[in-house]
């Protein structure tokens, strides 16, 4: 954990330096979380297994850092994105595990089907609690999309395994236009 705070300041610094306003930090990469969260389980970039605690809390040090620094903090989340193919095991805690029913694989990666009303909100929520809980100074969304269309070992596009969500929660609106409303 020192180690990683130590790196943490070291960056701070030579961002400071290099004359940076602002750093962008990602805080929800996999549905997991570098900061203090009962919702989701502490994320395997921290300490190598999903749930590990790190002993310290990277966003509320992060925050302290850059702000002594005189820079700006931006959280950075990843909304829909569950697991990558990398992922060390999921805990209880995980998405993946606590709402299968709200996830889908593609390709090589597993996504939280943004067709789902209460995966929008919760999603929401989650950003909403840091927001809440940390002095950030501003909220980045990335992969707030569906996922780039993949193909098959034949080239042949595999479409986003949504066809349910959007059969339960379509409202008689194309595929497509419903997609973008999500």
């Amino acid at each position: 954990a020192e180690a990683q705070r130590e790196e943490w300041r070291t960056l701070v610094r030579m961002a400071a330096e290099t004359g940076f306003n602002a750093i962008v930090l990602q805080v929800r990469p996999t549905a997991d979380a570098l900061y203090r969260t009962k919702r989701e389980p502490w994320s395997q970039y921290l300490t190598g297994r999903q749930g590990g605690d790190p002993g310290y809390d990277p966003l509320a040090f992060a925050i302290e850092e850059a702000h002594r620094a005189g820079l700006q903090l931006h959280a950075w989340f990843n909304p829909f994105r569950a697991r990558v193919e990398s992922s060390a095991p999921a805990t209880d805690l995980h998405v993946t595990r606590r709402r299968p029913e709200w996830v889908r694989n593609y390709g090589k990666l597993t996504w939280m089907d943004p067709g789902i009303p209460a995966v929008r909100e919760w999603v929401l929520e989650t950003i909403a609690e840091v927001v809440r809980n940390y002095d950030i100074d501003g909220v980045h969304l990335d992969d707030y999309f569906y996922p780039y269309p993949i193909r098959d070992s034949r080239g042949a596009r595999l479409d986003f395994p949504d066809s349910a969500t959007w059969t339960v929660h379509g409202g008689g609106r194309n595929l497509s236009d419903w997609r973008r409303d999500n």
